[in-house]
């Protein structure tokens, strides 16, 4: 183990096969703002942006990091002692690792001590770009309307105290604000969140609080400011404790907060920007005029797979999603789900071969030096599922189309609601903020079959469908009989449809 912190006087120490920042950081600028600044940002866009500044002519696109939360002192001051490098260690389906040093980040923020600071960072006009990972709660939005929440405590706060920020949106407009009085050209406002729409989703809860907040403002940022759509895609696992080992091991110097991260990343953006932009399509992004059918291949496939493997795999007893779908049960679950229920569904996709993707997509799951827990797959599954799974339900029953392996989930995320065990009675770990709610519909199932999905706020109207409540009635029929299991269920389920395990991948 080492004492030495990686920091920019250390970086000519590192072994010659870690991949380093050959560009002068010193003549860097941060013509984007990034609010959020998590594990995946630091794997996707900042990792995009260094690859980047290795072209010459980009180097008024650096990153400066803001943090609006308490819980980001540590990593602030963390990033400090660092000069704002990080370790990305890319771990291949294969057992090959690239080790990195990403040095796109040259400043952070932190906001709780000193508001201002931030606001007339966002407000100069060396600012081009702010960017966003906030995650879905970030934005506020009413479950039940899809509407900016007007009622959450810091929205609240924000309308009635506009120069005393709390959120993300608060802090944009407060800047805009100062943009608009100065003459100063707009920022683009960039959602990198894995939240379909998430262009229009921003742009919605922006100008839904700067209506009540300054109604000429809304309706300058309505004109003047771009919000483009964006599909994002990188498994990024929580770091761990081995990481930081493996870190110091290999690096020979003390990173803090190192990032492992998956082989694949996908961007895919819509060119639609307020002050200019850097050309990511140069680092392997993908500049298109119409995200959505990217954003719907990517929901339905690889968020919805990931949560068929994360309930499922959870009842039967395993940990991770490489662990689950190693099982080929679990894998001709998966693929079958996405061959007969998902791609019927997606639109023509440019540039993308979509039975490689799928593929992909399994080799992407069974990497298994990418330990990504259940417990996260499954983490807000009510937040999660109506998007990724049941609009897929709800699309496939209008067109008159089967849909018997997602009820199977359905009724094995009833399960898991209610029992809160797996089959080897191991206490499951739920993280979801409608744990307690999903749970009390679940415990009535013993008394009325379709008593889960009554709840309304998450699955709509699926409870008055005859087709579907007879298919979901079957398959709780079959993962609460206390002789079967549930890859027995799965087994069976898939026989239903003239396939069995034997045959192999889907022809």
């Amino acid at each position: 183990m080492t004492n030495n912190q990686l920091n920019q006087s250390n970086l000519a120490n590192l072994p010659s096969h870690i991949d380093i920042p050959n560009y002068d950081r010193s003549k860097l600028t941060a013509g984007i703002v990034h609010i959020g600044v998590g594990g995946f940002h630091r794997a996707h866009q900042a990792m995009y942006i260094n690859e980047l500044l290795k072209t010459p002519g980009s180097e008024h696109w650096a990153i400066c990091g803001i943090g609006l939360l308490e819980n980001n002192r540590s990593l602030r001051d963390i990033l400090v002692k660092q000069d704002y490098l990080y370790s990305l260690v890319v771990r291949h389906p294969n057992g090959q690792i690239e080790n990195k040093v990403i040095g796109s980040m040259i400043d952070f923020m932190f906001a709780p001590d000193n508001k201002q600071n931030v606001i007339d960072k966002l407000a100069n006009s060396e600012t081009k770009i702010v960017s966003l990972t906030i995650t879905e709660g970030g934005y506020n939005i009413d479950p039940m309307t899809g509407d900016l929440d007007l009622n959450h405590p810091d929205i609240a706060h924000d309308i009635a105290h506009p120069n005393d920020p709390k959120t993300a949106f608060g802090y944009i407009a407060a800047a805009l604000r100062i943009r608009k009085a100065n003459n100063i050209q707009a920022f683009t406002v960039q959602s990198c969140d894995n939240i379909q729409h998430n262009g229009v989703v921003t742009r919605k809860m922006l100008l839904s609080l700067t209506e009540q907040q300054d109604v000429m403002l809304s309706h300058w940022i309505a004109q003047h400011v771009e919000f483009p759509n964006a599909m994002v895609d990188r498994i990024t696992p929580v770091t761990t404790k081995v990481d930081i080992d493996y870190v110091a091991q290999t690096f020979g110097l003390k990173d803090e907060w190192p990032i492992t991260c998956e082989a694949f990343a996908q961007w895919v953006i819509e060119d639609n920007f307020s002050d200019g932009r850097p050309n990511w399509d140069l680092a392997g992004a993908q500049f298109v005029a119409d995200v959505t059918p990217f954003e719907k291949m990517k929901i339905r496939l690889l968020n919805a797979g990931h949560s068929v493997l994360g309930l499922l795999g959870a009842i039967h007893g395993y940990a991770t999603i490489d662990e689950t779908v190693s099982d080929p049960v679990f894998a001709k679950f998966l693929r079958a789900f996405m061959d007969l229920e998902v791609t019927p569904l997606l639109d023509e996709l440019p540039g993308i071969d979509l039975e490689q993707y799928k593929n992909t997509l399994i080799e992407r799951f069974s990497n298994p030096n990418i330990k990504d827990s259940l417990v996260r797959i499954c983490s807000e599954s009510s937040a999660k599922l109506p998007k990724f799974l049941i609009a897929t339900i709800h699309e496939n029953l209008r067109s008159g189309r089967d849909c018997s392996l997602a009820a199977l989930v359905i009724a094995t995320w009833c399960l898991y609601s209610d029992k809160q065990t797996s089959e080897q009675q191991e206490l499951l770990e739920i993280q979801d903020v409608m744990k307690d709610e999903l749970a009390t519909y679940a415990h009535n199932t013993a008394n009325d079959k379709l008593a889960f999905l009554k709840l309304n706020s998450v699955f709509g109207d699926l409870n008055t469908h005859p087709v579907f409540t007879q298919t979901y009635g079957e398959a709780i029929d079959g993962i609460y009989s206390a002789t079967i299991k549930i890859k027995d269920v799965m087994k069976n389920t898939l026989e239903s449809k003239q396939l069995s395990v034997s045959q192999g991948v889907l022809e």
